[in-house]
């Protein structure tokens, strides 16, 4: 739609983004309004956030989301992994959910008796006391 506005008010303007067919040389001023409309301010007015943080929220919103890090990585236009990880913050909701997801995989894994496993099991371990007389006490080992 922008091409298309461009091409046919200002075919002379060779950028898709502009303001009257001008270079747009900041967005500042449109951010600070649009923070202070949202209440994305402090006391004094300071807007809370920069536009940067848009980058940061895309990438978190692509892992949680479930994207391969690496597709995000292409996405967002990071190119080594070090900087990825410093815009991919781990929130303590983040640790939570991670809790959560591993307890229930426990719980369905293993909920089930073991021959109804694909060999998540291997097996059950008898304990013997060290004078060399069996013991019943017995454990299952879990991979």
């Amino acid at each position: 739609m922008q091409k298309h506005l461009r091409d046919e008010r200002w075919p002379d303007c060779p950028w898709v983004f502009f303001r009257r067919g001008k270079p747009i040389h900041s967005i500042r001023g449109a951010w600070d309004a649009a923070c202070a409309a949202t209440g994305l301010v402090d006391a004094n007015g300071d807007t809370l956030r920069v536009f940067h943080d848009l980058r940061r929220t895309g990438v978190r919103n692509l892992v949680r989301a479930g994207v391969p890090e690496r597709v995000a990585m292409a996405i967002s236009g990071h190119k080594t992994r070090s900087v990825f990880d410093r815009y991919n913050i781990v929130s303590e909701r983040d640790l939570h959910e991670a809790a959560e997801s591993l307890n229930r995989y426990i719980h369905e894994s293993f909920s089930e008796p073991s021959s109804e496993r694909d060999g998540d099991s291997l097996g059950t371990v008898t304990f013997e006391p060290a004078s060399g007389a069996p013991n019943n006490k017995s454990s299952k080992l879990l991979n």
